[in-house]
């Protein structure tokens, strides 16, 4: 070390060089905390007098945020939807005033954001009013029946503020008397509850209206069940099964991580979405609850949101929170958090009691089925399917089918895999089981945070103990995958061959519009592709007869490979006629059954892999 002068002086210079350091010490973790604890309150109050103008009332208080400006802003997206709504579009009536009553000046500086001269001013109240007429789970709804308040829809955030606590206040229309929410309510207050951030607050929908609501617990913690309408099924039943389901899911991870749960259920529509500590679902036409199948399809798709609150709102890739509420997330691993979630949700009913070992092979063979019988599983790695969510998913055309794969059904398949060659490797001491408890407990609880795409194949691979290179190029490209030599370690077979079955094949589905079919989607490569045919083309004719949708499905099951099919069509140039020759109708059934004479090690697999 270089010295210049003498000890005395380089003392003095060491005395004075520390307590600059500790200055900037204290100075650093004072602004740390600055960020994570912003001064002043504040609050929101809701109304919604007039539901059938579909109109919800916004009054958000900030007192004692201060600053030249502040950027009120509406979120672009809500998580778990993964698509950019422009949720500020349905914002009308915007207004910023002092605590005085003065009116602030304000003016959009973007498509979300509302920039006001606060000029220091300690109180500053904007209230605005939100449109809310779509059916989702993404979205505000109100009518006079129910309303549902999406919260990234209906609350502005303060630029910079996203850490700050809330209070929400609501005032629900006159004829309604529950409130169902997975937040918390204030002590000795009605209708009032707290966020301890905007994250949580976000993460929390809230319905208004006169739902039954049921209840049960588990490990003494209450789960209410909020329905708009009630279920087609008895309540005890219905209860009892409820509470199995979560029983299974929370031995899965071995932990209970909110106080309190509750199930949203809204009458008819389609959809749902996880939240922390609560879901907000629709009883889709699909789930008739008298018919066995369909309440055991209901239960999967209960499971399946329910067990987000590990698998994305707790394990999660690292993008996937803390949120980017302005732009898209972009992440490789939707086929983990939503595919590999599809797999738990008939495991979990499976371990229940609810779905025995045959229903569940079977809703794993149709996962497998989904992508594997379209040609979209030739052009489409499920990695790219998770990356372009936000463009394709919710934004099919015609022929999405033919080049994309839904990286549910993917997904569900190498979840399927990774657990049975973790068991084959491990002779059955491990499973998926352990890498989801490690990723909740190492990376969520320790570390308080996400994890990257290479720190989850890690994981997987040390708790295998050996590489699973494979099963990860599975993911990243369109390899066939070899599912005879995975489900043998559990001693079962899979018939992935193609079989000839009677009838012939065109390759088209269509829709019929007011007694006339109407081609919706053409096969990539089939006999209607090669020959010319289109989506939205009109079927005017076949073999100069007037067309009709069962006429076409009767020539296709009574034919035989190489018929010749006429067709007069309608499209946007005009009437045209095409010369189908028609080809030779195959399935691959991906049916699973047990081997003949599975060995001991097998047997020991298939056991601890699924109840009978």
């Amino acid at each position: 070390m270089f010295v210049h002068g003498n000890n005395k002086q380089y003392n003095l210079s060491r005395i004075i060089n520390s307590w600059l350091l500790l200055i900037c010490i204290t100075f650093l973790i004072s602004s740390c905390t600055s960020t994570e604890k912003k001064p002043g309150t504040m609050s929101f109050t809701v109304s919604m007098d007039q539901p059938w103008t579909h109109y919800y009332h916004v009054e958000f208080l900030c007192d004692g945020i201060r600053g030249e400006a502040l950027d009120f802003r509406m979120p672009a997206w809500t998580p778990g939807y993964y698509m950019i709504l422009d949720l500020a579009k349905y914002v009308i009536n915007f207004h910023a005033e002092d605590g005085d009553g003065n009116t602030l000046h304000w003016e959009k500086v973007s498509k979300n954001t509302w920039q006001v001269g606060v000029y220091d001013t300690p109180v500053v109240r904007v209230s605005y009013d939100v449109y809310a007429f779509t059916q989702s789970v993404a979205h505000p709804f109100l009518d006079d029946g129910r309303g549902f308040i999406s919260p990234a829809g209906i609350f502005m955030y303060i630029n910079g503020y996203l850490h700050h606590p809330a209070t929400v206040t609501i005032k629900p229309y006159q004829e309604w008397d529950k409130i169902s929410t997975g937040l918390d309510p204030v002590e000795g207050s009605s209708n009032i509850f707290y966020a301890p951030d905007f994250d949580v607050l976000y993460d929390c929908p809230i319905l208004v209206g006169n739902q039954e609501i049921l209840s049960f617990k588990v490990e003494g913690i209450p789960h209410y069940v909020a329905q708009e309408t009630p279920a087609d099924i008895d309540d005890q039943k219905y209860l009892t099964d409820l509470k199995a389901m979560v029983e299974s899911a929370v031995s899965i991870i071995g932990e209970i991580p909110y106080k309190h749960y509750t199930f949203i259920i809204m009458d008819r529509g389609m959809g749902g979405l996880e939240h922390a500590n609560s879901m907000a679902v629709f009883s889709g036409s699909r789930y008739s609850l008298s018919d066995p199948g369909g309440y055991k399809r209901w239960l999967a798709f209960l499971a399946h949101e329910y067990f987000h609150l590990y698998n994305v709102k707790s394990i999660r890739p690292i993008v996937l929170g803390p949120f980017d509420y302005n732009r898209e997330n972009y992440t490789n691993m939707l086929w983990f958090s939503e595919g590999v979630t599809v797999y738990y949700e008939y495991l979990i009913l499976n371990r229940a009691g609810l779905l025995n070992r045959e229903e569940t092979l079977e809703q794993l063979r149709r996962s497998i089925t989904n992508y594997e019988n379209i040609p979209g599983h030739l052009f489409q790695p499920v990695t790219m399917s998770s990356f372009d969510t936000w463009i394709l998913f919710f934004n099919r055309s015609e022929n999405a089918s033919n080049t994309t794969i839904s990286y549910y059904d993917k997904g569900c398949a190498l979840g399927m895999l990774l657990d049975l060659k973790i068991r084959h490797a491990t002779k059955g001491e491990k499973s998926l089981d352990d890498v989801m408890r490690t990723l909740y407990y190492d990376y969520h609880k320790d570390k308080d945070r996400g994890f990257t795409d290479g720190e989850f194949r890690n994981v997987c691979e040390d708790l295998a103990g050996c590489s699973l290179e494979e099963i990860f190029e599975y993911a990243s490209t369109t390899k066939a995958i070899d599912y005879p030599k995975y489900l043998a370690y559990a001693g079962l077979q899979i018939d992935t061959l193609s079989l000839v079955i009677p009838g012939t094949y065109l390759g088209v589905d269509i829709r019929e519009i007011e007694g006339t079919p109407v081609i919706t989607n053409v096969v990539w490569n089939s006999p209607a592709w090669l020959a010319g045919l289109s989506p939205r083309d009109t079927i005017i004719e076949l073999n100069d007869a007037r067309a009709t949708t069962a006429m076409l499905n009767n020539i296709l099951d009574s034919g035989h490979p190489g018929d010749t099919l006429n067709l007069l069509l309608g499209r946007r140039t005009g009437r045209k006629s095409f010369e189908v020759v028609l080809d030779k109708k195959i399935l691959k059934s991906f049916r699973i059954t047990p081997l003949d004479n599975p060995d001991p090690e097998q047997l020991t697999i298939l056991n601890g892999w699924l109840d009978n």
